[in-house]
């Protein structure tokens, strides 16, 4: 049985309406290892999530809470940010290689073709954010 939830244990940061900001520490694949001391790629840093949230209210600021995130907006945020570009580029290239015959040419004008893509991401990025929304729930002592 798979684990279809993401989780970070967070704190409230601020409360504004029903809006929440929670502070998680994002730390990388190896920054719980026992050799992390001796290593150079364990990192970790804080990152802010804004929650909307109608109960904002029976929270507190400083209040540790559990962030819940469903598996599926984290491979589709991959895919929005990396995969599709990357057959953009590569559809792209090739194309214009045979098109063009001049590879330096086809290579900066298929990077150009990125421009427009993420330009459009930004364009929908309050879409995006509905689309990618996190829960929280309080923390039982």
């Amino acid at each position: 049985m798979t684990n279809n939830t993401i989780k970070h244990l967070g704190i409230v940061e601020n409360i504004q309406g029903s809006y929440l900001s929670v502070r998680i520490v994002q730390t990388s694949a190896c920054a719980a290892c026992g050799a992390k001391g001796h290593c150079s790629s364990a990192d970790s840093k804080d990152k802010i999530i804004d929650i909307i949230d109608t109960a904002a209210s029976s929270y507190q600021v400083g209040e540790k809470v559990m962030v819940v995130g469903e598996t599926s907006m984290g491979m589709m945020a991959v895919l929005l940010a990396f995969v599709l570009p990357f057959v953009l580029l590569i559809f792209s290239l090739f194309l214009l290689m045979a098109l063009m015959g001049n590879e330096l040419y086809a290579a900066l004008l298929s990077l150009a073709v990125l421009i427009p893509y993420y330009f459009v991401l930004w364009l929908n990025k309050t879409r995006l954010k509905q689309q990618f929304s996190f829960t929280i729930k309080p923390i039982n002592n």
